[in-house]
């Protein structure tokens, strides 16, 4: 297992090439650990919430749809998603990939040796 690339301003990891937002750095630990919590849980039900619609269950679509919105509200929450956290009008790169970004130059003088570029 590799481990994720952060850029030097700490707003984004490297997966794959591709910038993911990070979770807001101002939070507390313990509101980060609740939403992280409820994150995992979120997952979990979008998990059960597909297990129950391949099995045909009656309103496995409302409950996949609650999960996912559940999901999306933590991510929301801890900042990878909706307004960005930062404050200084920099663009909100998530998910471009980082060679078509400010971060190429960076990302490319990368040594061999970095987890992303193995």
């Amino acid at each position: 297992m590799s481990l994720a690339i952060t850029t030097p301003d700490k707003r984004y990891i490297v997966v794959r090439g591709r910038l993911w937002r990070c979770a807001n750095p101002d939070l507390s630990s313990e509101r980060r650990a609740m939403l992280v919590s409820e994150l995992m849980a979120a997952r979990r039900a979008v998990k059960e919430a597909k297990r129950a619609e391949r099995a045909g269950e009656a309103d496995a679509a409302g409950a996949l749809a609650a999960a996912r919105d559940a999901v999306n509200a933590a991510k929301i929450a801890l900042g990878e998603r909706g307004p960005v956290w930062w404050r200084d009008g920099a663009p909100d790169l998530n998910r471009h990939l980082v060679r078509t970004t400010p971060y190429a130059a960076w990302y490319a003088a990368l040594s061999d040796e970095e987890p992303e570029s193995r």
